[in-house]
């Protein structure tokens, strides 16, 4: 007769039998039996009862630590990957090793989802997780068959309570870090049959984004279930999965909870998802609720109060808080709810987001919901005198103002919209909303007065934060790795240097705790500032275009600076960042974000009649256009630039080529410099043509030239680049001067060092060089009626105002009014020429 398996009693969260599967981490799986032999060995070398802290991660490793730990009776301070470092507060108030005053009930110590940067932490016994472990393995039904999968951190209770139940159900758990926007997630998934997914409301909007319903579901004959919690997810949603589970014959358990209660305090049974998916349900086995009044609610809604085995013991805030036993036993949970007709718990938000802003009350979750039910994301931060709306939309900022005025009852200045890299969401996914809310301050400190004493790293961290639209910038992230360009190096330089009182060489590269290192006493206030060589060149270089255009002088060569200036910041931003995919992708933003302003303009133009044509605003004039000098060829800088941009793009998607170029930037530099001067001389000789000059073929080599200025580190490579730039420049035009403005123009990068001006002189030139798209594109249709009127003056002044208006506005729709003290990111400019001549002192300047 064969005995039957028999699952070991030697650790209370682990209920499978010896055989079956428990862990799987990569090819390595780990039966139970060797999990209990793993346990047991680590409780032994740990040792005596004492406070240990642990750094959650989905490894074999931790969770055998975890479980010891547990098994030992030591509480475990849980931590993020990596909190050891970012949480030392915690670390010195609770002291991990320590092994007197501590509770013989006290289990696990868990931060809250609210007390980020404080001490304060959730109190949770034995008993707490074995009774939410239990209820949850009693709702989902889980058993020994099932395979669930870490698509949430286990320093997460909802992530963490994935593992409690499926080990308690003899169940298996899949330990990965990975995504489930990674293809690899859904390969692995596969691989070992998942039966169960987690997510927060940003997981789902993850699976929307990859087609989880048409491209990942028919790939997971074994998934059964979808659970869904760590806040609200919009009613739409919620239908569209359950509707489309009912389809698969999976369950959607759409969920409610708070580290408080150790993960889980109600459920909505599946079959009521897709009528009642603006609720939560009912409470989960052995829990109940009520509604507490609260003043001035609607009729019919208080604050709701949860009671169950799995309140937590209370709070902790010192170490002298852990000898502390059980202190709670009705939770608050801090939700203003009601009980629907059907019997349902609804939650209608937090109490602590109810917020008074000019002395109206205004409820966040509710203007929240009410944007995300009209399919628009966005985060709300309030305060005294403004209500605050993220969203990652430049183009829908009209459409978020009007919806949240609608919404909250406020009107103008009241509501401010504010376009962002991305709505920061905390470790657990879900919405990081104390991020946002260091932004505002962020914003509200650059426009207060200018601060004194020593430069802090978090000072300078906070403008690259707010310039950058990046919420969660750190001390460890530089200008480059935040993805600063061209467009935003204007400003971040300027402000920069009126902090530090100077420019450090590299500085994009080097991170706010750097820098705060290199200029720790802040300059006692000068008239001058430090400005960028590149921003100055590029300022007096749009500057040149104008005048020679409006005939005050022949200054000549300015376009083909223009195009080297372009190169040496191609170079050091959308190259500088590491990573294929993200250096291709910002090639393509960089092309994006000079080719979609010139076709909108461009073509309006055309479509009412002007001279321009299709080919001209789709930027393929040097492909199909005339060989003598007309209208059409006006655009030819912007056509050289962002085609150099597309086709540096391709080179780099190939990996071979990509690795390369980051081994020897410098040596790819010149062999790219090499290149493209063979093309131009094998193509024109050594002077080129009236419109040749003008021609993607012809002119590559000045962008080349100008990332080699970028990548000269050292004296004799400055010297090398700047014997180049007098040898590719000798003879192209037929005009020594201007030669010699293009190959000073190049010297000037290769100085590198930042030029001291009056503050004054400084704010011009950033503004012009930040505008210099605008006055590009619009000086054409200013400046000709002026000047054939004689007022040459006035021309140029007039296609400077115009180009610098049109330029705020841009501004001010695309940047959702940024800071009005600060100029807005520019556009790298190009290189004009005067329309209606053919060759000349008017032709191509």
């Amino acid at each position: 007769m064969t005995a039957l398996p028999v699952a070991r009693p030697t650790h209370w969260l682990l209920g499978g039998v010896d055989e079956a599967t428990a862990l799987v981490e990569g090819d390595r799986v780990v039966t139970y039996a060797e999990l209990h032999d793993l346990v047991r060995a680590e409780r032994e070398r740990v040792g005596g009862r004492r406070l240990v802290a642990l750094e959650a991660r989905p490894t074999v490793a931790f969770v055998v630590s975890y479980l010891a730990a547990l098994a030992g009776g030591h509480p475990v301070l849980l931590l993020a990957e990596g909190g050891l470092h970012r949480h030392e507060h915690l670390l010195a108030t609770y002291r991990p090793g320590t092994a007197d005053a501590l509770h013989p009930d006290l289990a696990l110590l868990l931060s809250t989802s609210g007390s980020t940067g404080s001490p304060k932490l959730v109190r949770l016994s034995r008993s707490n997780l074995l009774a939410n472990a239990r209820s949850i393995v009693g709702y989902l039904g889980l058993h020994a068959g099932d395979v669930g999968v870490t698509s949430l951190p286990l320093h997460y209770c909802y992530g963490l309570s994935v593992l409690h139940s499926h080990l308690l159900a003899g169940a298996s758990v899949v330990l990965t870090d990975l995504s489930v926007a990674d293809a690899c997630f859904w390969d692995l998934a596969e691989r070992t049959g998942v039966t169960g997914l987690a997510g927060v409301p940003h997981t789902y909007a993850l699976l929307d984004s990859i087609g989880f319903g048409s491209r990942v579901l028919p790939r997971l004959p074994a998934l059964r279930y979808l659970t869904q919690a760590g806040g609200r997810m919009p009613p739409d949603r919620v239908r569209d999965y359950a509707g489309l589970c009912r389809e698969r014959g999976i369950d959607l358990f759409v969920m409610y909870g708070q580290t408080e209660a150790t993960a889980r305090m109600a459920y909505l049974p599946p079959e009521l998802a897709f009528d009642h998916p603006d609720t939560v349900g009912i409470p989960v086995p052995g829990g109940s609720f009520r509604i507490a009044p609260v003043r001035g609610a609607p009729p019919g809604c208080g604050e709701l109060v949860y009671s169950g085995p799995n309140v937590m013991m209370g709070y902790a805030e010192s170490l002298a808080d852990l000898a502390r036993g059980p202190e709670v036993g009705d939770l608050h949970t801090g939700d203003l709810a009601r009980m629907t007709a059907a019997g349902l718990v609804q939650v209608m938000g937090r109490l602590d987001r109810q917020a008074k802003v000019l002395g109206h009350r205004v409820d966040l979750d509710r203007v929240e919901a009410a944007l995300g039910d009209a399919g628009v994301e966005a985060r709300l931060v309030a305060r005294p005198d403004r209500l605050w709306a993220f969203t990652t939309r430049a183009r829908a900022r009209a459409r978020v103002r009007d919806l949240v005025e609608a919404a909250a009852g406020l009107r103008g200045a009241a509501v401010r919209v504010e376009v962002v890299d991305e709505l920061p969401v905390a470790a657990s996914g879900k919405p990081d909303e104390a991020a946002l809310r260091a932004h505002v301050e962020r914003e509200e400190a650059l426009r207060s007065a200018p601060p004194t004493g020593p430069v802090t790293a978090e000072e300078l961290r906070d403008l690259y934060a707010v310039v950058l639209g990046r919420p969660r910038a750190s001390v460890s992230d530089s200008f480059v790795a935040l993805g600063g360009d061209s467009l935003s190096y204007v400003e971040v330089s300027t402000r920069l240097g009126e902090r530090l009182g100077t420019l450090p060489a590299g500085w994009p590269s080097l991170t706010p705790a750097e820098l705060a290192a290199l200029g720790r006493q802040r300059p006692a206030h000068r008239r001058t500032v430090p400005v960028d060589v590149s921003v100055l060149v590029r300022a007096i270089a749009i500057t040149m275009v104008v005048v020679t255009h409006v005939d005050l002088r022949q200054w000549q060569g300015g376009a083909h600076v223009l195009l080297a200036v372009a190169g040496y910041n191609l170079a050091r931003f959308q190259l500088a960042v590491p990573g294929r995919r993200d250096r291709v992708m910002g090639l393509l933003r960089g092309a994006r974000s000079v080719a979609l302003p010139a076709f909108l303009f461009v073509g309006a133009l055309a479509a009412v009649g002007h001279d321009y044509r299709w080919p001209t605003a789709f930027l393929v004039n040097g492909l199909v256009g005339s060989d003598s000098w007309d209208a059409q060829w006006q655009l030819w800088f912007l056509e050289v630039l962002v085609w150099c941009y597309l086709g540096l793009a391709l080179l780099l998607a190939v990996p071979l080529l990509d690795r390369t170029q980051r081994a020897a930037p410098f040596l790819s530099a010149l062999v790219a410099l090499a290149v493209t001067l063979v093309v131009r001389y094998a193509w024109t000789g050594v002077e080129a043509g009236p419109t040749e000059r003008y021609t993607l073929g012809v002119v590559a080599w000045c962008l080349a030239l100008g990332m080699c200025a970028a990548y000269a580190r050292t004296l004799p490579q400055r010297l090398l680049v700047a014997a180049l730039a007098v040898v590719a420049t000798a003879g192209f035009f037929g005009d020594a001067r201007r030669e010699a403005v293009v190959a000073a123009g190049v010297v000037l990068l290769l100085a590198g060092r930042p030029v001291r001006l009056p503050s004054w002189a400084a704010w011009a030139l950033g503004l012009l060089a930040s505008a210099s798209l605008w006055i590009y594109l619009t000086h054409w249709q200013v400046y000709p009626p002026l000047e054939d009127s004689g007022h040459r003056t006035m021309a140029l002044l007039g296609s400077l105002v115009v180009g610098l208006a049109v330029y705020a506005g841009v501004t001010w729709l695309t940047r959702t009014l940024r800071a009005h003290r600060r100029a807005a990111p520019g556009w790298q400019p190009g290189r004009p020429f005067r329309a209606g001549v053919t060759g000349g002192r008017g032709a191509g300047r």
